[in-house]
């Protein structure tokens, strides 16, 4: 058994480093997309206007998509795999397609046609300036559509995580930030407001992002054709499953969304300070929280499935040590790099001293939190695998409770930071009650050397953080520095700390094969 465990573990973290790989590239180019965004814009009304218009889309895309009904239909999916023929998930597939269709479009035209009244609830701070208030309700008619056109990519994405083929869903981002990118760079000049040209990129990129998945599915013969069926045993359970998840897997989100809310109340530019922290904070969730998520929810599906506890808990135990093991030193570096990191990335342009500095007290509040946002992934599956629902919606609604009393009383005195430090704090709640549930639900039990374990990741994080502060140059000198003198310093610092980071656990014993056990 501890043999077909290893093997599991080891696929598992071949999966993970293929998925990790392709988000990695995609948060590489999201952070050039960024370079390009505040280079032209900087933290501007009209940054600020887009980043909101934007984030409405996008919250929704990971709330319904890759939130609720991705952790909804990939077990439901899984089983009948298992279970069941080839025709029956193809029956399913197409079944699924045509509601989420259904919904989706009407979800897309209310969202057009209501814009301005949407942009009112989710910035209200913006009507003390109507011409930043107009110019977010027209950006938003614009990424509206983007909802659906990367919900329905997302769910085929599902489709292909369930079968094993998790490079083409990881690549698909990579496709959004190109068309940002290429947008800012030879669309602006032909609209009044620059800016718009953004709205369009988003618009583009949702049609070639979902049909750039279809050509993976047809080789496995379950491209989706829309069947909008009345009655189907898979789709209600699907829905069925959906709607507590719909609190329990975007939590982060909610929380994310109510800070920029308050954010809009505070002054020009507080939106964007929050944005550029948050980006460069979800650079470790992107490139390996979520892809360990995304890798050991069909495993643990499957696993519960068959009603394997040995292997359901295992599976459990080895996402935690590959999670800390990328997040520790991350939120470390993060922490104590923010402005070097944003100065390399942001400062150029219209980009000021004062918006990197404000930036980087946002990017140390969320530094805080990036290790639990990170273990969440990995514990939130552990529920949606066996469909337990109830759990996770119940530690949802009191962390997004949490979460709006941390905002009301920090955003007093430290403005956008309290308002970062707020979510970091509601995660450090979230992942504790998740993990304490799964233990309590007798479906995960630590693993032997967790002791060793953490030794070990103390060793590798002090000669990081002892190389990085030896190294580091004061704040003053890298806002003076030429791009390419703070790209070289930059490189020292982040190869350097890794290096050192690698070295700790190497000298403690810490191999290769100890990651795929």
């Amino acid at each position: 058994m501890a043999e077909v465990i290893a093997k599991k573990e080891s696929g598992l973290l071949r999966s993970g480093i293929v998925v990790s790989v392709m988000t990695l590239l995609s948060r590489v180019l999201g952070m050039v997309r960024d370079v390009v965004i505040a280079n032209f814009f900087g933290s501007s009304a009209a940054a600020d206007a887009f980043f909101v218009a934007f984030k409405i889309p996008n919250f929704l895309r990971r709330l319904f998509a890759e939130g609720a009904f991705a952790q909804a239909f990939v077990p439901v999916l899984s089983e009948y795999r298992t279970k069941r023929s080839l025709a029956e998930v193809k029956q399913l597939v197409d079944r699924t397609a045509g509601t989420l269709s259904f919904v989706l479009t009407i979800l897309t035209m209310l969202g057009i046609v209501f814009a301005p009244y949407i942009m009112m609830l989710f910035a209200p701070g913006f009507k003390d300036d109507p011409a930043k208030m107009a110019l977010a309700g027209d950006l938003l008619r614009i990424t509206f559509p983007y909802l659906m056109l990367i919900s329905l990519t997302a769910f085929c994405g599902g489709i292909l995580n369930s079968y094993g083929r998790f490079a083409a869903p990881a690549f698909t981002p990579v496709l959004l930030n190109l068309c940002m990118i290429l947008s800012v760079l030879f669309l602006t000049p032909y609209f009044d407001q620059p800016v718009m040209a953004l709205g369009w990129g988003v618009f583009i990129a949702g049609i070639v992002q979902l049909i750039f998945q279809m050509p993976f599915l047809m080789q496995l013969k379950l491209l989706p054709i829309p069947r909008l069926v009345r009655k189907d045993e898979g789709v209600r359970r699907i829905l069925m499953l959906m709607l507590p998840a719909l609190f329990a897997v975007s939590v982060s989100q909610v929380n994310l969304l109510l800070d920029t809310v308050l954010a809009s109340f505070l002054e020009n530019g507080s939106v964007s300070w929050l944005y550029y922290a948050d980006r460069l904070s979800e650079l470790p969730l992107g490139a390996f929280g979520i892809a360990i998520g995304t890798v050991i929810l069909p495993a643990l599906s499957r696993q519960h499935t068959k009603e394997n506890v040995e292997e359901f808990a295992s599976t459990i135990d080895w996402a935690l040590r590959m999670v800390l093991l990328v997040g520790v030193p991350a939120a470390l570096a993060l922490g104590i790099l923010a402005e070097p990191l944003l100065a390399t990335l942001y400062h150029y342009g219209k980009m000021t001293d004062a918006d990197v500095h404000q930036a980087a007290l946002a990017l140390q509040a969320y530094s805080l939190g990036v290790l639990t946002f990170m273990l969440i992934k990995v514990l939130a599956p552990g529920y949606f695998a066996r469909q337990d629902l109830k759990t996770p919606v119940k530690i949802a609604v009191f962390c997004m409770v949490a979460n709006m009393l941390f905002n009301l009383i920090l955003i007093w005195h430290w403005k956008h930071v309290g308002l970062a430090f707020a979510t970091s704090l509601s995660s450090v709640f979230n992942a504790g009650l998740l993990l304490l549930g799964l233990q309590r639900a007798g479906v995960y039990k630590a693993q032997k050397g967790w002791i060793k374990f953490l030794l070990q990741l103390l060793v590798g994080c002090g000669l990081m953080v002892a190389f990085v502060l030896w190294y580091n140059q004061p704040t003053e000198l890298w806002l003076r520095w030429s791009w390419d003198k703070r790209a070289w310093e930059i490189a020292i610092l982040v190869v350097g700390g890794i290096f050192s980071f690698v070295v700790g656990l190497a000298i403690t014993g810490v191999r290769l094969r100890h990651l795929r056990r």
